[in-house]
């Protein structure tokens, strides 16, 4: 199911000359270190979590608080992985347009234009996330829950994250509905998904 919407396992990096701050809808999935099953276990279909995963859930649901520019789509805590849409608003005039599909257009045509007028990702930014930029949002998320769960005695030497994350830009209202819907199925989709420890 919608295999084709999941983010490679590669070196995902950001679409090159891309600005990652600016308003739009983001589908994304961050990985725990060596893929290690962290977070619970699937039963019966459904997603069962520990104490780490209910952190990182926990975590999640209030990013909205600390970043009041953003807000959240679907999501899924899995065993060693975590999918969610982050809505970015307009930090500087208003709040989310009403219509998402006009949104997501502009997005679409900002990625086009980008594209073009940076075709090698030349930049003359300082590197590291921009501030209020996605790569910040999952930076400050992936450290809290770090930093959370090592104050247990579950996991307190372990690391928890695979280095970065993988994003898909969502473009239309079309794919926010397949990607959401890839989501929620994906507790019950465990059995086939290269994430599970049985398919390595």
């Amino acid at each position: 199911m919608m295999t084709n919407m999941k983010p490679k396992r590669r070196n995902s990096l950001r679409l090159k000359g891309y600005d990652y701050s600016q308003p739009g809808a983001y589908f994304v999935t961050i990985v725990t270190h060596q893929r290690e099953s962290f977070f619970g276990e699937i039963v019966d279909d459904k997603m069962l979590l520990n104490h780490a995963g209910k952190i990182a859930q926990w975590d999640w649901r209030r990013l909205p608080k600390q970043f009041d520019f953003i807000e959240l789509g679907a999501y899924q805590v899995m065993p060693n992985h975590f999918h969610g849409i982050i809505i970015l608003r307009d930090t500087v005039g208003t709040t989310r347009p009403d219509n998402l599909n006009t949104s997501l257009k502009n997005r679409n045509l900002a990625v086009n234009k980008n594209s073009r007028n940076n075709p090698k990702g030349s930049s003359l930014r300082p590197k590291g996330p921009l501030p209020k930029s996605l790569s910040a949002i999952i930076g400050q998320f992936k450290s809290r829950v770090t930093k959370r769960i090592h104050k247990t005695n579950e996991f307190s030497p372990e690391r928890i994250w695979q280095r970065g994350f993988h994003d898909r830009i969502i473009r239309d209202e079309d794919e926010w509905s397949r990607i959401h819907l890839y989501i929620e199925s994906n507790p019950i989709n465990w059995q086939e998904d290269h994430d599970n420890p049985i398919n390595f």
